[in-house]
């Protein structure tokens, strides 16, 4: 209908098209990790037993299948639903339908994944959990190929990204000394929760690169993000920037999904025209062949579009606030939240390892066995051995290593860090695999314990003469052997 026509953002359908199969494949990627690591983690034996959580909590912070019961059968067919789903719409079936089915996909996502978040208490308590729940429930209403993509939700999404950007632009000129001063990424490269392979060769970049990686960074997250509300050339430039500054953080970290994540929704802005200005074999009319908005359509895609402008207000009030809070959603339901990340940079990089021993008697008791020698549990993600390549992970997300980066900072006395301990003492084969070796294949230690290290890179001398990529000095016992008994 001709009302519609203002409706309907044909220029936009190549970017309808990387939404849709991009945060698809990305929610493939979360409830593939759920898959792999919840039980251990939070399962009815995990670390953190859900079934413990809902017999003491009074309410949980939003809605989920599981307020009705949990076990570990369950969170399998959950996670087994989502991942069905999710390759469905990266394989573009849902879009071949009605816009109507594309919206029950994406719904029935975003309340799967919502369920287990609710659930997940720390270690789902990351700003991507959240980011890839709103995610979801916004593209549910974009609609399938057999309409053109609708403006309010295309702009929905720039204001996603926004949020993004802008949000931890201003938690990072509101943090630490070191983002005004342009010195923290001298230190981020290398105190990182999770380096990636290249991430020592950021590190050892010369200090006047790092200072410019600082300001094209404050530029990228406070004055860019403006500029993605422009149609046309100029929001499809600012889409590149920020684009060009995530991969960045790609090839020089292990973010989880948030910085692929943050490709994809930037790409929302890139118009069909740039597309095709870029690789003309791109036709630039892709999306003139859809037949126009149906009127019923429209009336579910503006009532939807309202619900995400009325409850802005709370995050926008947050991004001019003092007290800006970063990660935080302010309904039960996750959606329209506010963002940011690294609001300050730590300039010394602590490591929790954790050893073990089969000896009798630990080896700092007077009547130590002989044969007391301690052996290193490896991480997958996390810094160990000295000559170990640190390998990338991201968009894939290793939950356990990620806590353990925090411990040092002050959190050391997490529950679920002692539980661990046992479980390691138990020789527990479901939270052994979430190692990337056992030391002592199958076997229980007598004892184990915690000692912190200070790592830092190699420099290129000390890597040509060592062959190491990172110097450890140890600087404390943090737990101290400790056994069954």
């Amino acid at each position: 209908m001709e009302w519609t026509a203002w409706f309907d953002a044909h220029d936009y359908e190549i970017a309808r098209q990387i939404l849709q199969r991009g945060v698809g494949a990305l929610a493939l990627v979360a409830f593939l990790s759920t898959l792999n690591q919840f039980r251990p983690l939070l399962g009815e034996h995990g670390l953190l037993p859900v079934p413990e959580l809902l017999r003491h909590a009074k309410r949980l912070r939003g809605p989920s299948v599981f307020r009705w019961g949990y076990t570990d059968r369950r969170l399998v067919a959950v996670a087994a639903a989502g991942l069905v789903l999710a390759a469905s719409v990266v394989a573009g079936l849902p879009q071949l339908g009605p816009p109507w089915l594309p919206l029950l996909v994406f719904l029935a996502l975003w309340i799967l994944y919502l369920s287990i978040v609710n659930v997940g208490q720390t270690f789902y308590g990351f700003g991507w959990e959240m980011l890839l729940c709103e995610a979801l429930f916004t593209l549910a209403f974009l609609g399938s190929d057999q309409t053109p993509p609708p403006l309010t939700i295309v702009i929905a999404v720039w204001w996603l990204v926004f949020r993004l950007e802008f949000g931890a632009g201003m938690i990072k000129i509101r943090g630490g000394r070191e983002w005004r001063d342009l010195t923290a990424l001298m230190y981020h490269h290398e105190t990182q929760p999770m380096p990636g392979p290249l991430s020592r060769q950021a590190h050892l970049l010369p200090k006047w690169f790092h200072r410019g990686e600082v300001l094209g960074n404050h530029f990228a997250q406070l004055v860019v993000p403006f500029l993605l509300f422009v149609p046309g050339p100029v929001g499809s430039s600012a889409a590149t920037i920020v684009i060009l500054t995530q991969l960045w953080l790609i090839v020089t970290g292990n973010f989880a999904w948030l910085n692929w994540i943050t490709v994809v929704l930037a790409a929302s802005a890139i118009t069909d025209s740039a597309w095709h200005w870029l690789i003309p074999a791109i036709p630039d009319d892709l999306g003139t062949d859809a037949a126009a908005t149906p009127t019923w359509w429209a009336v579910v895609v503006l009532a939807a579009s309202a619900l995400l402008v009325v409850l802005s207000f709370w995050p926008i009030r947050n991004l001019f606030s003092r007290h800006q809070l970063m990660n935080a959603s302010f309904n039960r339901w996750m959606l329209v939240n506010a963002y940011g990340a690294f609001g300050t940079v730590t300039r010394r990089r602590i490591e929790i390892v954790v050893e073990g021993t089969l000896a009798e008697i630990p080896d700092d008791s007077p009547d130590a066995s002989p044969d007391a020698e301690w052996r290193e549990y490896a991480f997958k993600g996390k810094p160990g051995a000295l000559r170990r390549i640190p390998r990338q992970w991201a968009p894939y997300h290793l939950r356990l290593d990620w806590l353990v980066w925090f411990l040092p900072l002050g959190r050391m006395w997490e529950p679920w860090f002692e539980v661990f301990l046992l479980r390691l003492l138990e020789a527990d084969a479901a939270t052994l695999a979430l190692l990337e070796t056992d030391p002592f294949d199958g076997a229980a230690p007598r004892w184990i314990r915690a000692r912190a290290y200070h790592y830092r890179f190699t420099t290129r001398a000390e890597f040509r003469r060592t062959g190491d990529r990172w110097v450890r000095t140890l600087e404390g016992e943090v737990v101290p052997a400790s056994g069954l008994g």
